[in-house]
């Protein structure tokens, strides 16, 4: 894996943002930027950031873990679950089918853990005991498993605004989605995080929750869209250490965003105004447990592009960038 004085002397050749001309319609999300062009979408991943539905900063090569780790996912569960990968065209970049996103998110948890407003560990320290439809017992305590995993859904709030987890029977009677599709969508959430848990099983990795994007393609198939089971999408906690640090009231060790999540939730920022600054070691953190979690769910480490990742996207899309990474 890359040293971490390679890291921090990386920090100021991040890719935040790119504009570029002649690939189609730009649609700028949390950490991809979206560009269509008839029946494809190729989609850039930057190195943005984003936790309590805010944009926090860049992370170095998080765009390169989060595209290469989709595309492997991708390929791997073809069998499991159709999805809209057509090949993968720069580090940072994948050309797929253009779908039309599905207006939910699917969430799988096989723990009761979490920190955000959509969070089922948040609703149950409240009192709550029925979570998106689920009856929940009493006694349960952060970060305990869950006697079967449990579909979660959240609404997709526009950005900059906070997701809210709903339950299928709410998101059908509210028109946002039909039965079938709700359903349909459902199924292959189911399959792919049991694919998903007996992969990072055999890893030596819990894969704790991950939510799903789905979309239709212009035939109307139902397909996995956006990444799965990154750090940015799931939870993954290291699994030698689990029970040990359960026993003692401790925190797992995770491999995903909820390193940068907790840096901020021991600032007491949850997501409501100006996030504080992303300061230099979190960044370089975040980057050494992304990169470790390609490199343990995929059983061989990532080969980084080091180059200036603007020029080099604008010569694999053969376009004309207009604007300059972070």
């Amino acid at each position: 894996m890359i040293a971490e004085g390679a890291l921090y002397e990386s920090l100021g050749r991040t890719l935040e943002r790119t504009r570029f001309e002649g690939i189609g319609e730009l649609y700028e999300g949390k950490v991809r930027d979206n560009y269509t062009r008839g029946d494809r979408r190729v989609i850039v991943t930057t190195d943005r950031i984003s936790a309590f539905d805010r944009i926090l900063g860049t992370v170095p090569f998080k765009g390169q873990v989060l595209t290469s780790l989709a595309a492997w996912w991708f390929e791997r569960t073809r069998d499991v679950a159709p999805n809209h990968l057509v090949q993968k065209v720069d580090p940072n970049a994948l050309e797929c089918v253009a779908c039309t996103p599905l207006p939910v998110e699917l969430v799988m948890r096989a723990y009761i853990t979490g920190s955000t407003s959509t969070s089922m560990w948040t609703h149950y320290q409240r009192g709550e005991r029925v979570f998106c439809g689920h009856a929940l017992p009493e006694g349960l305590v952060k970060n305990q498993r869950l006697d079967a995993p449990l579909l979660t859904p959240a609404t997709k709030a526009p950005l900059g605004q906070h997701d809210v987890s709903v339950s299928r029977e709410q998101l059908v009677a509210s028109g946002a989605i039909g039965e079938a599709d709700f359903d349909r969508a459902a199924e292959i959430a189911r399959a792919l995080f049991a694919a998903g848990q007996a992969q990072c099983a055999s890893r030596g990795l819990i894969l704790v929750d991950t939510k799903y994007e789905l979309g239709k393609t212009p035939e109307g198939e139902i397909v996995v869209i956006d990444e799965i089971h990154t750090p940015d999408s799931s939870r993954f906690w290291v699994e030698s250490t689990y029970a040990e640090r359960f026993d003692a009231g401790l925190d797992p060790e995770p491999l995903d965003k909820d390193f940068v999540r907790r840096y901020y939730t021991a600032l007491g920022y949850r997501g409501d105004g100006e996030p504080p600054p992303l300061p230099p070691e979190v960044r370089v953190g975040a980057a050494q447990r992304y990169l470790e979690a390609f490199e343990r769910i995929t059983g061989a480490p990532l080969e980084l592009d080091v180059s200036d990742p603007l020029p080099r996207l604008a010569k694999n899309l053969g376009v004309t960038s207009t604007s300059a990474s972070a």
